[in-house]
């Protein structure tokens, strides 16, 4: 039985740095046998069909043909479908009336504890917000990600040491949801 997946690739194809092209990943993910390839967007989102269950499975055989292939680590989460419809599903902002860039999931490694983020002083940050929710780190970001004071907080390395995390903004949620359907 096969599920369906979508591969986030961290940092790539930013400023030059660690350039996968999409072709490329496409072909390493045929390369490992995985079937109904399609990638979205060159910011490391692909969507396949692959053996049901072993995200952490899937995700370190990404990781390995990745760096066989282009010569570099690439950090590599793998969600199913299901897990990206249930991360849409339980958005505790109102996506519906906000712009795609306002909205942003960051998809974590694994889950952490509330306390990891009890530093974080919420209400100097407002009106931006983010809740946390199972795997995910759910940010309002009313101006965008990129002039962001609390993704420039959140990007502290004590935060999230130890746990690989990318973010990806909701019009990218959304379709992978679609692309991930069974």
């Amino acid at each position: 039985m096969t599920t369906r997946y979508a591969a986030l690739l961290r940092g790539i194809n930013v400023g030059g740095k660690k350039k996968v092209p999409m072709a490329g990943l496409r072909a390493v993910l045929a390369d490992l046998g995985y079937s109904d390839i399609a990638t979205y967007l060159q910011s490391g989102n692909a969507v396949f069909s692959g053996p049901a269950g072993g995200e952490r499975t899937l995700a370190a055989a990404i990781e390995e043909a990745l760096e066989q292939t282009f010569g570099f680590r690439v950090d590599t989460l793998v969600r199913g479908g299901a897990y990206l419809r249930d991360v849409a599903d339980a958005c505790p902002f109102p996506a519906d009336t906000l712009q795609g860039k306002q909205l942003h999931v960051t998809f974590l490694s694994e889950r952490i504890a509330p306390e990891r983020l009890a530093s974080v002083d919420a209400a100097a940050l407002l009106p931006e917000e983010f809740r946390l929710g199972d795997r995910a780190l759910y940010l309002y970001t009313p101006d965008g990600l990129g002039r962001s004071k609390l993704a420039e907080v959140l990007a502290r390395p004590s935060l999230f040491k130890g746990v690989v995390a990318t973010s990806r903004n909701w019009n990218t949620v959304v379709k992978l949801v679609e692309m991930t359907r069974d």
